[in-house]
């Protein structure tokens, strides 16, 4: 599968995806254009259709495909066209169409005996010696996983690969299957060096595509869409015992207690460093904070020289959605402490089981209940709430489930609100969000809502001629608006007067609006520039590729975009300044980027060392977990990370991380990024 695809329901699986108005479907209308005999597949938002992937060969062997599926207004569209030499190698591809944010992509691919070129948004190659190699696409569709495994299994269960690398395929399990009256065995094969971790799919008897299964995405035949749950739960079973052969092999249990040594100890309650500081852990709590005096540690202990080094709490990221993939990465970035804002029941709680009981590396995982409206702009966590009753029992659930926090959505009606943040509040819940469309972030405040996501919420409150906050349009009004906001003005000023008034927190997800506003097709993401150049390497092409941010047609939209994002910054240091509670947050896919929503805030001229701290106990104590959690204090828990340098002084250091201590266990990043490919 090519690495944008696989970018994409990433995505997908972190977004809250549409749903029907009325039972009536989100999936795009199907073109006329599509030969009758097509081999369909409906594109799933969890177990809602949302989309098509149509293939179907022609008479000169040509094999054509469709996808497309909508994510509220956003999504692809791309017809591709393949063209197998008789080994069933893709010797030409040729796409077109538009990619998740609607930017236009085209590509196209060509190998002639030994000589290979091709073309994309990012690259424009030749190479010659590719003889027998296959080509990872950009834009291809589903079929190209299934192309690209079969020619690998046509080869012996290996191939080589195009730009660089290699592909092994193996066969992991069958499933008999049937639904509407037919029968066929699915067989689930693992295709490994595509990115940071194995993709899955399953085909039938004849190894043609049957479905695909990641997180709440999934492609499946058109007629076996009911079969899904069962695939994914197959799926989950080999997924999950690989999560647990990794965490036995890169957990390190000490046999006695643990000596950090020499080493310069971020104070999170005074935001400074106390130098040659000695701490001791027992167990899974800090026994002992001292000067380093030299004495000799216990017969038994485990000593760690810190010396030159940046001893600090874990780090805290307060906006993400866990899946297996990112809660690894999370450790391996210093993240030992998450808030999910958005995930089915059923996935998050066995995701945090199997973490818990040692069998999946991840962070502490804080749970935060997602509500939503019925609609054409509903979640596919189906926790929905159309009138007083169905709001209080949903809080009612989540409450009674140890929830302690509601994240209201976009489709929620207003007068829904306080009714929400009232049972909510009794049942001793927190209540964020976004912002429901009909109203502003200053009503959604007055309504009683604790906190708010996203800074663009913000911004939106002085748009309220912008009714429609469910489709892209909240995205594109600030950028196009944003610049041209007054942050002086009485209305901004009175706006943070109430937000201070009323001990509101910010969630700022500032690296959202980094990337959806200033990068460009073709180039490297701000937010994935510092560890490009170890990532493996079709995840470097997916990136390039870019696909995160609005479509930016003509030099002014781009100017205006990026003023818009410095005004961002611009408010998020005088929401600070004004005393406004702001804690970091990443909605992103992978643990680095927390890395860089620090170094934004700094850029935006809150000081290293308090943001360091709003990364580590003001997360804890938003989350009123500062008894056990936040600073490195004896009778805390051992949640800490150990820095090659000092981060309070140079923020981008915060990269450097030797050592991750997690509840006592030791796990060390360079180990933990290697086993993903990453250098």
């Amino acid at each position: 599968m090519n690495p944008r695809l696989l970018t994409i329901i990433f995505v997908l699986t972190l977004a809250v995806l549409a749903k029907p108005q009325q039972k009536a479907s989100p999936t795009p209308e199907f073109p006329s254009d599509i030969p009758k005999d097509a081999r369909v597949r409906t594109v799933l938002s969890d177990k809602t259709p949302s989309g098509q992937d149509a293939v179907w060969t022609t008479s000169d062997g040509i094999i054509h495909e469709f996808f497309q599926f909508n994510d509220r207004g956003r999504g692809p569209k791309i017809y591709t066209n393949y063209k197998l030499d008789v080994k069933g190698l893709v010797i030409a591809e040729d796409s077109k169409g538009v990619d998740y944010m609607k930017n236009p992509v085209e590509e196209h691919f060509s190998l002639d005996g030994t000589n290979a070129s091709w073309k994309n948004q990012a690259e424009d190659t030749h190479l010659s010696n590719a003889s027998g190699k296959a080509y990872v696409d950009l834009d291809g569709g589903p079929e190209s996983l299934a192309l690209l495994t079969r020619a690998a299994l046509k080869n012996g269960g290996e191939i080589d690969l195009l730009p660089s690398g290699q592909v092994a395929v193996r066969n992991v399990k069958s499933v008999p299957i049937e639904a509407n009256g037919a029968k066929l065995t699915a067989t689930l094969y693992e295709v490994s060096g595509l990115g940071y971790e194995p993709a899955y799919l399953w085909l039938d008897e004849d190894q043609q595509f049957f479905a695909t299964t990641y997180g709440w995405s999934s492609t499946a035949r058109q007629g076996f869409e009911s079969v899904v749950p069962t695939l994914h739960k197959a799926q989950q079973q080999v997924e999950n015992a690989r999560a647990a052969e990794l965490a036995r092999a890169l957990t390190h249990a000490p046999t006695g207690d643990v000596v950090i040594k020499n080493v310069n100890l971020f104070d999170s309650e005074k935001a400074k460093i106390l130098p040659r500081q000695r701490v001791a852990v027992h167990g899974d709590r800090i026994v002992s904070i001292a000067p380093e005096t030299g004495q000799t540690a216990p017969a038994n202990a485990e000593v760690i020289d810190g010396s030159g080094k940046t001893l600090l709490p874990g780090l805290w990221d307060l906006h993400a959605q866990l899946f297996p993939l990112n809660a690894f990465m999370d450790v391996a970035a210093g993240v030992t402490t998450v808030r999910d804002m958005g995930n089915s029941i059923e996935d998050l709680t066995t995701l945090r089981q199997h973490i818990e009981d040692g069998t999946q590396i991840g962070p502490r995982v804080v749970r935060a209940g997602f509500i939503d409206g019925p609609g054409a702009f509903e979640g596919p966590i189906k926790v929905l709430a159309a009138t007083p009753q169905e709001a209080l029992a949903r809080v009612d659930r989540y409450a009674d489930l140890g929830y302690v926090q509601i994240k209201i959505y976009s489709s929620v009606k207003p007068e829904l609100v306080p009714i929400i943040v009232n049972e909510a509040h009794k049942r001793g819940l927190r209540v964020s969000g976004h912002v429901p469309a009909g109203m502003v972030a200053e009503q959604f405040i007055r309504d009683g809502a604790d906190e708010i996501q996203h800074m663009n919420f913000v911004f939106l409150n002085f748009m309220p001629d912008i009714k429609e906050t469910r489709t892209p349009e909240r995205f594109i009004a600030p950028g196009k608006r944003g610049a041209d906001l007054d942050l002086n003005s009485p209305q901004v000023n009175n706006f943070i007067a109430l937000l201070k008034e009323r001990h509101i927190v910010i969630d700022a997800t500032m690296g959202v609006w980094e990337s959806t506003y200033t990068d460009r097709q073709g180039q490297v993401a701000r937010i994935d520039q510092p560890i490009f150049d170890r990532l493996p390497v079709q995840a470097q092409r997916g990136i390039k590729a870019g696909g995160g941010s609005l479509p930016v047609p003509d030099d002014a939209t781009d100017k205006q975009y990026r003023a818009s994002y410095a005004k961002m910054e611009a408010m998020l240091k005088k929401l600070y300044d004004s005393g406004v509670q702001l804690v970091s947050g990443t909605d992103a896919g992978n643990g680095y980027a927390l890395h860089r929503e620090l170094e934004i805030y700094t850029h935006a001229g809150i000081s290293a060392s308090e943001v360091l701290r709003m990364a580590t106990l003001e997360g804890a104590r938003v989350m009123h977990m500062d008894k056990d959690f936040g600073s490195v204090t004896t009778g805390k828990y051992a949640d800490m990370i150990l820095v090659n340098g000092d981060p309070t002084t140079q923020i981008s250091d915060i990269r450097r991380i030797d050592l991750v201590m997690k509840n006592g266990k030791l796990l060390r990043p360079a180990e933990l990024y290697h086993a993903i490919g990453v250098q």
